[in-house]
């Protein structure tokens, strides 16, 4: 072997042994990144059944709910995803008043559902819709009178907890829970009849819940085509990209005034706001944060309450959707804004049988053929309609 071979020998070794090392400790940090990722994952999915275990739950469909219900198979399944301006917790605890001014509801009475929404999913996995019901939509709510759909709610809780109370009961929880029941099945009832879809699936968040959620998300970016301000609802906002959480995300939703076209303006912010929010939930970052996960547990156990068997991480999934148009968002059609009714109150007038054609034509579905004929309504859909904000991108 000449001397120029043996000089390279060792060199040869050395590399092989670099290589080796470098190789073993590849297959190392690999490992580690992989036990890592599981045991983030382990922790997502105990944290996720946290959630589950720990969200209260409300016997929504009651036995007069389920008489009256529209036909079962309509083809998807259907989720009533509601927002309440509730003073209490989702347990019936009332809210210390420090958080009430968060919320700047301290001053108001009553309960309000400024946002409701259908969701369906259809069966056969094609493109779902979530259906938003303007706050001021004229209905007949049952046991009740005409009344806007954002009242049916609050004036069947109170007429409960009124009859309640007459009939001797005096435990504030058992009556704050059995009042919110009835309300929560009297709008249940209402979206029957004026759809014709059977509900399948409730689920209610209050705005505390709303405020808990997005501080535990680290925000939600949004863009506004122009910068806006409203002292009701307490927004202030600049105009492009930007996040809002807590206070800011709540006025950000809530405003309608100094919007063009007041709450149907207001619905399309709460649709882009929702896909936004819940594609932000749904991130790696926010399932493998054992801090955020924390935080989001307490916020849905505090705030968040469902229907028996309603699965809230496939729900939070469904919504999530939106962003990505899996789930395309619309607004049921309506014959007039800012008619009045006989109270001289500013309602939004629908056409019962246009509203039930609309939602069966969305999954390829027709109305029963009485409903032909109708008065032709105004259709605000997702293309249709101005947009005032557009997930994380500003329109033109």
């Amino acid at each position: 072997m000449s001397d120029e071979a043996i000089s390279h020998e060792p060199d040869r070794k050395s590399k092989g042994r670099v290589a080796r090392v470098a190789w073993m400790t590849g297959r190392v940090l690999v490992a580690l990144a992989s036990a890592a990722s599981l045991v983030a994952a382990g922790m997502a999915r105990d944290t996720v059944q946290n959630v589950r275990e720990n969200v209260p739950t409300s016997d929504v469909f009651t036995e007069e709910v389920e008489r009256t219900a529209p036909p079962a198979d309509d083809g998807a399944e259907d989720y009533l995803v509601i927002g309440s301006d509730s003073r209490n917790d989702a347990k019936g605890n009332p809210l210390p008043d420090k958080v009430l001014r968060l919320l700047r509801t301290e001053a108001s009475d009553g309960l309000n559902t400024d946002t409701i929404i259908l969701l369906r999913i259809p069966k056969d996995g094609s493109k779902g819709y979530a259906i938003s019901f303007p706050r001021d939509t004229y209905v007949t709510i049952p046991g009740y009178q005409d009344d806007k759909i954002n009242a049916a709610y609050g004036v069947i809780k109170y007429r409960t907890a009124q009859k309640l109370r007459a009939e001797g009961k005096t435990d504030r929880a058992e009556i704050e829970r059995l009042s919110d029941t009835a309300g929560r099945s009297a709008l249940t009832q209402v979206i029957h009849d004026l759809t014709g879809v059977r509900v399948d699936h409730f689920a209610e968040v209050n705005l505390y819940g709303f405020y808990l959620l997005t501080e535990a998300i680290g925000g939600v970016k949004v863009c506004l085509n122009h910068a806006t301000s409203d002292p009701n609802s307490g927004a202030n906002f600049r105009r492009g990209v930007q996040k809002v959480s807590g206070g800011s995300a709540l006025s950000f939703v809530r405003q309608r005034d100094g919007l063009p076209r007041g709450d149907l303006d207001r619905i399309v912010r709460q649709q882009a706001f929702l896909g936004s929010a819940m594609q932000q939930l749904l991130s790696a970052g926010t399932l493998t944060d054992p801090a955020k996960m924390t935080a989001l547990t307490d916020a849905a156990s505090k705030s968040v309450v469902v229907s028996p068997g309603l699965d809230i991480l496939q729900l939070a999934r469904h919504l999530g959707a939106m962003s990505s148009g899996a789930v395309e968002f619309v607004t049921i059609p309506v014959v007039a804004v800012g008619a009045r009714n006989e109270r001289g109150q500013s309602i939004i007038k629908v056409d019962v049988p246009q509203v039930r054609q609309f939602v069966a034509q969305l999954l390829g579905r027709q109305a029963p053929s009485r409903f032909a004929g109708a008065q032709r309504p105004l259709v605000l859909n997702s293309q249709q309609q101005p947009t005032i904000i557009d997930g994380v991108r500003c329109v033109d």
